[in-house]
């Protein structure tokens, strides 16, 4: 197995319930390291940024709206096969359908308040991670 970073988001719903500490529990339980961590505010043209792929979708104003609504915790994560090791964890994006024990089944409120975004690709997570960190903002 490879060892591999990821990125992680905790969104605003899960900040606001304070389950920043919960969360990172089942991160680390799964065997990832929690290699760079901050707590920020995001911007309107961060969040429209970040999330331009969706730019053309329906739920896209909503969706920014959302990301900005309160602070999200930010995380860069390490481990064997992170990226599939995270999602595994994270659960399906529809918390209905996630399963038992995941992050999204034990703490989702919603399909778009769902405590938790991840990289889907290593490719990914290097943008995603370089779009909110420097390098020297990761210990590993």
């Amino acid at each position: 197995m490879a060892s591999e970073r990821t990125f992680s988001i905790i969104k605003p719903d899960a900040t606001k319930r304070n389950l920043t500490g919960a969360i990172n529990q089942k991160i680390e339980a799964a065997g990832l390291r929690i290699i760079g961590q901050k707590r920020i505010r995001m911007s309107q043209t961060q969040a429209e940024g970040f999330y331009g792929v969706h730019k053309e979708r329906p739920f896209f104003k909503s969706l920014v709206s959302f990301m900005t609504s309160g602070p999200v915790i930010v995380q860069v994560l390490q481990g064997d096969n992170a990226v599939l090791k995270y999602r595994e964890v994270m659960g399906a994006t529809d918390p209905a359908k996630a399963n038992a024990g995941t992050i999204r089944k034990e703490f989702a409120e919603s399909i778009e308040a769902n405590s938790v975004h991840g990289s889907d690709s290593a490719e990914n997570a290097k943008i995603e991670i370089e779009f909110f960190f420097k390098p020297e903002e990761i210990v590993d």
